[in-house]
């Protein structure tokens, strides 16, 4: 062989295995899908990706150059769920995260393969996504938001707030974790009767039923609302939610912070920015080799009480001094 074309080649296979390898290490890098319910640009969901990001580089992972996120939402609409899980899938994902027990039973539908993280599950043994909370099996695991246990500690607090209150409707979401609902209910029932307060149950299936839902409380002179089940239909009209309880002039207690901000009056409940955060320890798990069907599903430890002083200010109530003290946060305007 010529001289110069032996060298040549050798200076080039010298070039080619850097190149190689480079293309190796860029494949190797690991990808995470998002899949939400509401607009990603929406303030509520930009502070949860904020926080989900923030998990991810307490661990290391940072967007871009050793993880590459995808984002997908639905915009409200849980029939793009399937498309959309389809894209990720197709872009051969490492893991997929989800909000709700209802988002994950969608993707799991998709595939049962990759792993699938849900933030804030109801009741994931109910829903029949995980055989048990310490050990799950199959391909979802993550956390949950306690919604029964709850719900009397929300009827005490608005009691504290209206003493006065002696009908108070629940919203919820009809059709969505069964059971979970049924124990809510049930035990909504158990402190309603010890507080001498009337529960009116008001389902609804889809935001075409939200006028009708707050038209039938007002005309049945409903004092307060309650709306303790986490939906993903109800985050994500929890703006028109809020509106209408203000165009009713109806007292409310929210299971999370986000429906305070956008104007509720008060919430208690776990921080949704907590668990989004926490999720960054199952997607740091997975992506090291971890099976989702052995990592325990998690409860929150930590609620947080959220009062909204302007809006009180605008329903003429006076919010008690205990509850002021109380709160972890107090939204002056």
């Amino acid at each position: 062989m010529d001289r110069r074309k032996f060298v040549g080649l050798v200076a080039l296979g010298g070039m080619l295995r850097p190149l190689a390898g480079y293309a190796q290490q860029r494949a190797k890098v690991p990808r995470i899908g998002v899949l939400a319910i509401v607009p990603l640009q929406s303030p509520g969901m930009q502070a949860l990706v904020d926080a989900l990001e923030q998990g991810l580089r307490d661990r290391g992972y940072i967007d871009g150059k050793t993880v590459l996120i995808e984002y997908r939402s639905a915009g409200g609409k849980f029939e793009q769920f399937p498309n959309l899980a389809g894209e990720l899938i197709a872009l051969n994902v490492d893991v997929i995260v989800v909000g709700t027990s209802r988002a994950a039973r969608i993707v799991r539908q998709a595939t049962t393969t990759i792993p699938i993280v849900a933030v804030a599950m109801g009741d994931p043994v109910e829903d029949g996504l995980a055989a048990s909370l310490a050990r799950p099996g199959g391909n979802v695991t993550g956390l949950t938001y306690i919604g029964a246990e709850l719900v009397a500690k929300r009827l005490a607090l608005l009691r504290e707030m209206l003493p006065s209150a002696s009908r108070v409707a629940v919203l919820l979401q009809a059709g969505e974790s069964q059971r979970e609902t049924n124990e809510m209910l049930a035990e909504a029932e158990i402190v309603a009767r010890a507080m001498s307060v009337q529960l009116q149950v008001v389902g609804v299936r889809g935001t075409d039923d939200l006028d009708s839902a707050f038209s039938a409380m007002a005309q049945k002179r409903t004092d307060a609302l309650v709306v303790s089940q986490n939906s993903g239909l109800l985050f994500a009209e929890r703006q028109r939610i809020v509106d209408l309880a203000a165009k009713y002039r109806l007292p409310s207690i929210y299971y999370a912070r986000e429906f305070v901000a956008a104007g509720g009056l008060i919430s208690y409940g776990s921080s949704a920015a907590d668990l989004f955060k926490r999720a960054a320890f199952y997607i740091d798990r997975i992506l090291k080799g971890a099976k989702p069907g052995d990592l325990p599903i998690e409860q929150p430890t930590k609620f947080e009480l959220v009062i909204n002083l302007q809006t009180a200010k605008a329903l003429r109530l006076a919010i008690p001094q205990s509850l002021l003290l109380r709160a972890d946060e107090v939204i002056q305007q």
